[in-house]
């Protein structure tokens, strides 16, 4: 999904299987806080982190605009276009991914927002 993060359009990918939030070292690099953990394990091998990132991420939406304030770990080999919500912001901002008739998914457990 397409999101605006500082006025600027960015991919938004929803991982399931992904326990953390992250970013590749090419996405607002410059923007970067010192992070604890360093090595991060994935499907294709181990991968380093060089710092993090919080930033409002804000999903358009015709019922009126949301807003998350993830922190995304910035990863020095990650192979990913765009940003990559993992099951920590998803489980804090009570993210579900539906696949019925038609993929859909809800944010907040107030109105849910339906993104199809």
């Amino acid at each position: 999904m397409t999101v605006c993060i500082d006025n600027a359009q960015h991919l938004l990918i929803i991982d399931s299987g992904a326990h953390c939030s992250i970013v590749a070292r090419n996405y607002l690099e410059n923007q970067l806080l010192p992070t604890k953990a360093k090595n991060f394990k994935s499907e294709s091998g181990k991968m380093t982190s060089i710092g993090k990132i919080i930033k409002e991420i804000i999903i358009p939406h015709r019922k009126g605009n949301i807003r998350l304030n993830p922190e995304f770990v910035v990863l020095d080999d990650a192979h990913i276009q765009g940003l990559l919500l993992g099951t920590d912001y998803q489980r804090m901002y009570l993210i579900d991914i539906y696949n019925s008739t038609k993929s859909h998914i809800t944010i907040g457990t107030k109105k849910k927002e339906i993104f199809t």
